[in-house]
């Protein structure tokens, strides 16, 4: 779906001096995968994500998008209907004065014809469980259900990729809940390939790649278990890792064999399970106190 061959992105500063942001960037992004960017502000990531639909170019190297070359200027059209973009606030993308008006805007500029639009609208909106609100006026919902509209305008245009940058960010836990049950939704069911920039390191481990910038570059890739097991590698890029990595990590630091990698409470829960019963405690007991 995206491939990126040795990208490079240089731009002139406020001074008129040149800032390498992207450096010799090689990443494929597989069709129908959900892939988490991670990496602390500065590290190139969301000048990256623009580059997955164009808004940015490479200076040096190419960016492919479904076969096609993000340089030439006659695709764009094909390249913005191949991948959908949304971005950190919901405000900055809702235009119109009810929900189903602003999933129509998007689709009036593709010159999509009226017989469709509805068919679209509504599909649209019912992937993200926001059909009820379909009459609502957008500045009355939530932020998480502004969100959820937000992403449903560029669904509704059929891409076959949605790049999110940080789209939880503004968000309460409730919110970002909401959006994320969406997002995993539209690829499980639909198939719509995801590219989720996020700092909330329990949304990535949900993806089923994690990507880490550092500098312009790459400096991590793999399975989310994969990658937060590198704890303290993630401590010196300026990340977290989820809170169950984490314990288990100062765990083994204290000299308790806890077995595999885990994101997931219920795997952490399982193996201290385990590894109380190997020698000799009953776990229950140790619940009820009856263990020193």
């Amino acid at each position: 779906m995206l491939r990126c061959e040795n990208v490079t992105f240089v731009y002139e500063n406020d001074e008129g001096e040149a800032k390498k942001v992207l450096d010799r960037i090689n990443l494929n992004i597989e069709k129908g995968s959900f892939v988490a960017l991670l990496g602390r502000n500065g590290s190139g990531k969301s000048t990256l994500a623009k580059h997955f639909n164009a808004v940015l170019t490479p200076t040096e190297g190419r960016v492919i998008v479904n076969g096609i070359d993000t340089s030439d200027a006659k695709r764009l059209f094909d390249i913005r209907k191949t991948v959908g973009m949304v971005f950190q606030n919901p405000d900055n993308q809702i235009v119109a004065t009810t929900v189903e008006e602003d999933i129509a805007f998007g689709l009036e500029n593709l010159g999509v014809p009226h017989s469709q639009m509805l068919r679209r609208i509504e599909k649209a909106l019912k992937s993200v469980d926001m059909y009820d609100f379909r009459y609502a006026q957008p500045h009355l919902l939530s932020g998480g259900q502004k969100q959820r509209v937000a992403i449903a305008g560029v669904i509704a245009m059929e891409p076959e990729c949605i790049v999110l940058d940080e789209p939880t960010a503004m968000l309460d836990p409730k919110g970002r809940r909401e959006v994320m049950a969406s997002i995993k939704k539209l690829n499980k069911e639909a198939g719509i390939t995801v590219v989720l920039i996020t700092h909330y390191m329990e949304e990535a481990a949900k993806a089923d790649r994690v990507v880490v910038m550092d500098k312009g570059s790459i400096v991590l890739d793999g399975s989310p278990k994969k990658v937060f097991s590198r704890v303290d590698e993630m401590t010196r890029l300026g990340l977290d890792v989820p809170q169950v990595t984490l314990l288990v990590n100062e765990l083994r630091k204290k000299g308790i064999d806890i077995k595999g990698e885990m994101l997931r409470t219920e795997e952490c829960a399982e193996a201290l399970d385990l590894l109380l019963r190997h020698v000799g405690v009953d776990p229950l007991a140790l619940r009820e106190n009856k263990v020193d």
